[in-house]
This record gives C-alpha cells, sequence and structure tokens, in this order.
C-alpha cells in the first residue's frame, strides 16, 4: 500500500508542476460550457428543454475528466523515451502496484479538474443540489476518472511513440463525447444514434452524473453504476495485463 501512495502522491504532484497543462485542460471544458450554454440556452429553453446550463454542466465535467484521465497514460509513453519508467520497474516492487498507483494519481488529478470545473459552473448560473446528491456525484466522477485512466494505460502500454497514442485518443475520444449525450438529450434519438448510446461508456457515467446533480436519468442510478463498476473493473486487469509486459 506505501507503494502506491507513494506513487499516486507523485502522479498528482508531477500533473500539478505544469501551468499550462492546468490551464489547458480546463480551458477547453469552460469554453464548450460558455459557448454552448449560452449559444445554444434560448434555443433549447424554447423547445421545452428548461435550462441548457443545467442540462450541459454534468457533460461538461465528464468532458473535463475524460480527457485529463486518458492523457495521463501518455506519462508512460513519456517515461519510457527518458528512461524514468526503467528505474521504476526495476525496482523490487509488483508492477501490478506500479501501474494501480499511478492510474489511481491520473484518475485522482482528472476528479480534481471536474471539482474546478464544478466549482466555475456555479458562476453562470448552475444550481447545485443536497449534500447527498453531491456525494452521489462525486463517486461518479471517480468512476468516470479511474475509467479512463485504466483505458488511457491499456493504450499506452504497448504504445512507444506519443503522437501515435495521441492520434489513437483523438480518434476513440470524440466519438464517445459527442455521442455520449453530453451535449444533448438522449430521447427521440435516431435508432442507430440510441443503440452507439447505449455501449458508450461514457453515456453512464454522464447519466449517472445528471441524475445525481440535476435530475433525469436514461439507463438508472444503479444501471450506471454497475455499467462503470464492471467496464473500470475490466480495463484495470486488462491494464495491469499490458503493463506487466512491459520490456526495458
Amino acid at each position: 500500500m506505501k507503494v502506491i501512495y507513494i506513487l499516486w502522491l507523485r502522479q498528482i504532484k508531477r500533473y500539478y508542476r505544469s501551468r499550462s497543462r492546468i490551464i489547458g485542460s480546463i480551458a477547453q471544458p469552460l469554453l464548450f460550457l460558455l459557448a454552448f450554454g449560452f449559444g445554444f440556452g434560448p434555443i433549447f429553453q424554447r423547445a421545452g428543454g428548461g435550462s441548457y446550463i443545467q442540462f450541459l454542466v454534468p457533460g461538461i465535467i465528464a468532458m473535463g475528466i475524460l480527457f485529463t484521465a486518458v492523457f495521463s497514460g501518455i506519462e508512460i509513453i513519456w517515461d519510457k523515451q527518458f528512461g524514468f519508467l526503467k528505474e521504476t520497474l526495476v525496482a523490487p516492487v509488483s508492477r501490478l502496484k506500479i501501474m494501480i498507483g499511478r492510474t489511481l494519481g491520473g484518475g485522482t488529478v482528472a476528479v480534481i479538474q471536474g471539482i474546478i470545473i464544478l466549482i466555475v459552473s456555479l458562476f453562470v448560473g448552475f444550481h447545485l443540489p443536497g449534500p447527498h446528491m453531491l456525494l452521489l456525484s462525486l463517486v461518479f466522477m471517480l468512476l468516470i476518472a479511474f475509467l479512463f485512466a485504466g483505458l488511457g494505460t491499456v493504450i499506452a502500454s504497448p504504445l512507444n511513440d506519443m503522437q501515435g497514442f495521441q492520434l489513437i485518443m483523438n480518434f476513440l475520444l470524440m466519438p464517445l463525447f459527442f455521442l455520449s449525450g453530453a451535449l444533448f438529450p438522449l430521447q427521440g434519438l435516431p435508432k442507430l444514434f440510441t443503440i452507439i448510446a447505449s455501449i458508450d461508456p461514457l453515456s453512464y457515467g454522464i447519466d449517472g452524473l445528471r441524475g445525481a446533480l440535476v435530475s433525469g436519468l436514461n439507463f438508472g442510478l444503479f444501471h450506471d453504476f454497475l455499467i462503470l463498476s464492471i467496464i473500470t473493473a475490466t480495463l484495470f486487469v486488462i491494464g495491469s495485463y499490458l503493463f506487466s509486459k512491459i520490456q526495458i
């Protein structure tokens, strides 16, 4: 446990040493929040959807968590190229513990980013629910963060090229985000898009967040929690195996 804690803390400190990364990871979600929230807000309200800011904020929080968590995986490739990973892997420590510590660190950073976005959203008109629902929303933030930090580890472990990682992630993440119901309701969509949304793991994370922070569910809180937990555990198992196969 001590090794996992040290690696977890190291990942957090490492991330927050870079001001440019912090600003960049928060700026894009906030741009989406302001541009879409105020741009489409009147249209959404006239269509009978209520406050678009209330609807949009859970999706934007998930967006900030998603990108921060997944791109924590690029540090594995960075460490491979500069030899830092070799120093870690030759230590008399289980690779499973190293992988868990790094992934938990990346996921924790992503949750902090999500909380920052939630706080900023209060200044543009978002209204918070009660304390117990806030705690529930934190559970879903953690699940989203650890799921996609695990995905980042799965993708990064076999790769040695940072550009290849970024290309794969951009190709994968943008469809996951835009088809998850983050920006628009999933009700009334064509059948094909409904099927795609139902196999998109982010859909369940956003549905759970929206149910906790605002109300209105497509799948149900328990269903969301169960699906996210299963996928997160699966990715941790796969990530542990791939990480253990890294050649030094």
